[in-house]
Order: structure tokens, then C-alpha cells, then sequence
């Protein structure tokens, strides 16, 4: 296979490098820096929280599903395999963010507690926040409980990204995360969706539910290059 990269077109013109991996991509430190243009990288440790780190110097691994920055030459990231890589830009501010939103951390809206730190911290406008989401697993592929359904629509409201079909219940939650950031002024054009399933596609990516538990991990990382200006 190829190594591939998934390069969103949202962020064209920006001054950002940013990108999610598949299966087939070299996730070492020295390539992620070289292919990013960064001094550093910043992974979370991933626990399916709703913590939010605000980085400037202090790169202490700490436990958490989103990392903002407004720091040039440092590459933040989150790990996924099944659940939904969002990387997000304020085009005016120029402030990043990458975040990780499984089940758990959709129902307690951690993009929408991500666009409220990109406000209140560093005075962001929704409006000028673009957003890409990427590969995960998508809508049939996914089954859940009535728990889960319940937990991401008091989160989400109604949408079509919930379904049922006799006793069982699916959710799109790249979809349910879409309507989340839309609904604290991310405009519709602004968000960049992947239209590729995990579950589906496993020879490129890994999935959690396909291998059922025994899976690596994709990336999705951005980092501010204002050389790119």
C-alpha cells in the first residue's frame, strides 16, 4: 500500500499544515515533524474526557481530548480509531485546535466546549473558526444503546445522525459533532467532512469494532506556519 494522508481543502490558503493519516502513514516524530514544519508535538493522553488544554510552553503530557494553541511550530494532535479527529482554525486569531470525540465526549459536547475556549480565551469569533472532520466510523457501522442515544441528543438536539431500525439504534457521530459546532455559530461552509468509514474501509484505516478491540491508530495533527502567509 501507499502511504497515504487526507489533506482537507478547508485549510487551503491558510497558514497551517494539517493533515489526518491512514493506516499506511510513518507516525514517527521525525517524519510528523518534517511533514508539519514543527519544533514540537503535542499528544494528549486520551481518556474520552471532556478536558480541554490550552497550550503556550508547557508541553507536560496531561489527560485530555482537545489542545488548543496559538503557538507557532507546535503540532497538536489526537489519536483515533473509530472515533472522530476534528481539527479546527480561527482564520483571524490564528488559533488551533485538534479534538478527539468519541461517544462519551460528543454527549458532553466537547467541540462546542472547544469553540468556548477558542471565545473566551483568545476572543474568537465562530464564524471564523473552519473545521475538518475526519475519517470515523460512520452511521450503520455504528450501533449503540439507548444510553448513547440519549446522551448525545440531549447534547446534540434531533438530527437525522440518529437512527433506528427495529430494536437497534445507530449514530453518525461526525454528523452529531457538525450540527454541535453549527449550533454555536460555526457556519455550514466552513466545515470540511470526510465522507469515509473506518469500519468500512479497514485495509486503509484502523477500526476499533471491526478488528473488535485490537487496532492501531490514526493521527490528526495541524500546526500554524505563518510562513505560509
Amino acid at each position: 500500500m501507499i502511504p497515504e494522508k487526507i489533506i482537507p481543502d478547508i485549510f487551503k490558503g491558510l497558514p497551517v499544515n494539517a493533515f489526518f493519516t491512514t493506516r499506511t502513514f510513518n507516525a514517527d516524530p521525525d517524519t510528523l515533524k518534517g511533514q508539519l514544519q514543527a519544533e514540537a508535538i503535542y499528544l494528549p493522553v486520551q481518556k474520552h474526557t471532556a478536558n480541554i488544554i490550552v497550550l503556550d510552553y508547557e508541553l507536560e503530557p496531561r489527560i485530555a481530548d482537545s489542545v488548543v494553541t496559538n503557538r507557532e511550530g507546535l503540532a497538536i494532535g489526537v489519536q483515533v480509531a473509530d472515533c472522530v479527529p476534528i481539527l479546527m482554525y480561527d482564520m483571524k486569531k490564528q488559533v488551533a485546535g485538534a479534538v478527539h470525540a468519541g461517544w462519551r465526549g460528543t454527549a458532553e459536547g466537547i467541540v462546542r466546549k472547544t469553540i468556548a475556549v477558542f471565545r473566551d480565551r483568545f476572543g474568537s469569533s465562530p464564524e471564523d473558526i473552519v473545521m475538518a472532520v475526519g475519517p470515523a466510523v460512520r452511521g450503520s457501522c455504528y450501533q449503540v444503546g439507548d444510553e448513547v442515544v440519549d446522551a448525545v441528543s440531549k447534547a446534540t438536539g434531533k438530527g437525522d445522525y440518529a437512527q433506528s431500525r427495529g430494536d437497534k439504534h445507530y449514530i453518525d457521530l461526525p454528523s452529531a459533532n457538525r450540527l454541535q459546532a453549527m449550533a454555536d455559530g460555526v457556519l455550514p461552509g466552513n466545515i470540511w467532512m470526510s465522507e469515509e468509514c473506518t469500519h468500512c474501509l479497514p485495509d486503509k484505516y484502523y477500526s476499533y469494532r471491526y478488528s473488535k478491540g485490537a487496532a492501531g491508530r490514526q493521527y490528526a495533527f495541524l500546526s500554524i506556519d505563518r510562513s505560509l502567509l
